[in-house]
């Protein structure tokens, strides 16, 4: 497939293979993506990413991201934006499974956990800023709507970390960061606590986007998706515990949206 790049980040294209049209009806226009998902490649590799880069462009693997950071900073663009690449898997935000659909996918070349979670370099972070910029823009995507793979798959994916500086991102006008409440003593909330508190808990994280069921018991996927929130938002401790720290973070991030 031939196609010209859409953004002016890009160094190089080259084309993924596993690819389909988006699904009508899941975009409210039906035309623009409206999030934007970050990866991380998850595999021991070079510099470069030639692994990950040969693997999604590969029908064997069934996967497909519209673009790919490199360590050094360049950006190939795998998949035209139209199209709706196979990254995002099965997850869900905002209750609508079909993420691919609705997202544009960028591939940042690192190790991840399976490495021992290694720093994103600078000339990188600044690559996946323009990027992500350039892409936001041109496609009017909210704050709010700028996620980790492990937003949308608490549980199955880890990515991109919590390594990934997402406090510098948002300082670079990419997606949505207060500061994390400090961590503390006080009451906490695991796993086999129930009642209320556990509810208004859960309610206020599916408020923000994140899928789990609103039961009052705090059950194995409110744990994982406490860890995800923890992931993105509150990184310095990610333990699936909802103490007060992560509860705070969590009632300011809602706080601070447009119209709360």
């Amino acid at each position: 497939m031939n196609f010209d790049a859409d953004s002016s980040c890009v160094d190089l294209i080259c084309p993924a293979v596993n690819f389909g049209a988006r699904k009508p009806g899941v975009l409210s226009d039906n035309s623009s993506p409206d999030i934007l998902l970050l990866h991380y490649t998850g595999m021991e590799d070079d510099a470069l990413g030639s692994g990950a880069l040969k693997w999604l462009c590969c029908e064997e693997s069934g996967v497909s991201c519209h673009y790919f950071v490199r360590e050094n900073g360049e950006v190939v663009q795998l998949l035209p934006e139209e199209k709706r690449a196979h990254h995002a898997g099965v997850g869900l935000w905002e209750a609508d499974p079909d993420t691919n659909s609705r997202s544009i996918g960028i591939e940042i070349v690192n190790g991840g956990h399976p490495s021992g979670l290694p720093e994103f370099p600078e000339l990188q972070m600044q690559a996946v800023a323009r990027l992500s910029k350039d892409i936001i823009a041109r496609h009017r995507i909210e704050a709010r709507r700028v996620l980790a793979h492990s937003d949308i798959a608490p549980g199955r994916k880890l990515d991109p970390g919590e390594k990934f500086d997402w406090a510098w991102l948002a300082n670079e006008g990419v997606g949505h960061w207060v500061e994390p409440a400090a961590i503390r003593s006080g009451r906490f909330f695991q796993r086999g606590d129930n009642g209320e508190p556990v509810e208004a808990l859960q309610s206020m994280l599916s408020l923000y986007g994140y899928g789990l069921e609103i039961s009052g018991e705090f059950d194995d996927q409110t744990h994982i998706v406490v860890e995800a929130f923890q992931r993105h938002f509150r990184p310095e401790r990610v333990d699936g515990v909802a103490d007060i720290s992560t509860i705070e973070t969590l009632h300011h991030l809602l706080k601070s949206l447009p119209n709360s």
